[in-house]
């Protein structure tokens, strides 16, 4: 963000001085120079497009809040299926993850911040310390700052396999003791919003890939054969289409965000 206000004020400067410039050589010299600024400037801007994004959204809603919950999930493929798993909370298919866990050090900043628990889904011991909060909207790019620095958060995606998969004897402990996996991307979402909520929000998930060793992928592929009644190994299509199969009765309900780890 330094480097673009330095690029911006040094074009600015530029452009203001050329029309004060009577030397026509010293005009040119400082109109190239404005120019040249020009492409790092647009480059600045496309790298922190989304922290500027958030700093308008902290001055338009300013005087409202929004909900902000965070998450993670896998990607886990085979060949062309895709690993979904079922629900705990609603009667549909999903990808393995689930949301970021706070600290006490991360509670205590938020709270310093003005950031309150979400009350949208009821508290319990899986749900306690979910990243799930209403945030003034005049805070929304310093959340945000925060969220980038991984201070006071969950910062793996381990958890969550461990406790869908591990945990409940879909995968053996002996084959996945650790996983290996590859960061894919982050999805913001532009703020919305949401009837669910009753108010506006913003969603965001990071996207991981399980990189699975030689017996990793051997007991991946013996699951995707097995039918268990808590898995669906689905298509790109099928999870773009929420669980519908052309010609076929709608049998199976996949979840809208299972769609971020295409």
């Amino acid at each position: 963000m330094f480097r673009l206000l330095s690029y911006l004020l040094a074009a600015m400067i530029a452009g203001a001085a050329s029309f004060y410039i009577p030397n026509p050589t010293a005009v040119n010299l400082v109109a190239g120079f404005s120019v040249g600024m020009f492409i790092p400037l647009l480059d600045e801007i496309g790298k922190n497009r989304q922290q500027l994004r958030h700093i308008w959204y902290s001055a338009r809603y300013r005087n409202r809040t929004i909900r902000v919950s965070t998450a993670y999930l896998f990607r886990v493929k085979l060949d062309d299926k895709y690993l979904l798993i079922r629900g705990k909370r609603f009667p549909q298919f999903q990808p393995v993850g689930g949301v970021h866990k706070l600290s006490p050090q991360g509670s205590s900043k938020l709270s310093s911040m003005g950031v309150a628990s979400d009350d949208l889904i009821p508290l319990d011991p899986a749900s306690t310390g979910d990243l799930r909060v209403r945030v003034p909207g005049g805070k929304i790019a310093q959340f945000f700052n925060w969220f980038d620095s991984r201070e006071g958060r969950e910062d793996s995606p381990w958890r969550e396999f461990q406790e869908e998969l591990v945990a409940t004897g879909i995968l053996t402990p002996a084959n996945f003791p650790h996983i290996l996996h590859n960061y894919v991307r982050r999805d913001v979402d532009k703020i919305r919003y949401s009837p669910y909520a009753d108010s506006l929000e913003i969603l965001v998930a990071d996207i991981y890939e399980l990189v699975p060793n030689g017996d990793q992928e051997r007991e991946l592929r013996l699951l995707l054969n097995s039918g268990h009644r808590d898995l669906v190994w689905a298509s790109a299509q099928q999870i773009q289409r929420r669980g519908a199969t052309p010609g076929q009765p709608h049998q199976v309900e996949i979840a809208a965000h299972a769609q971020r780890v295409l």
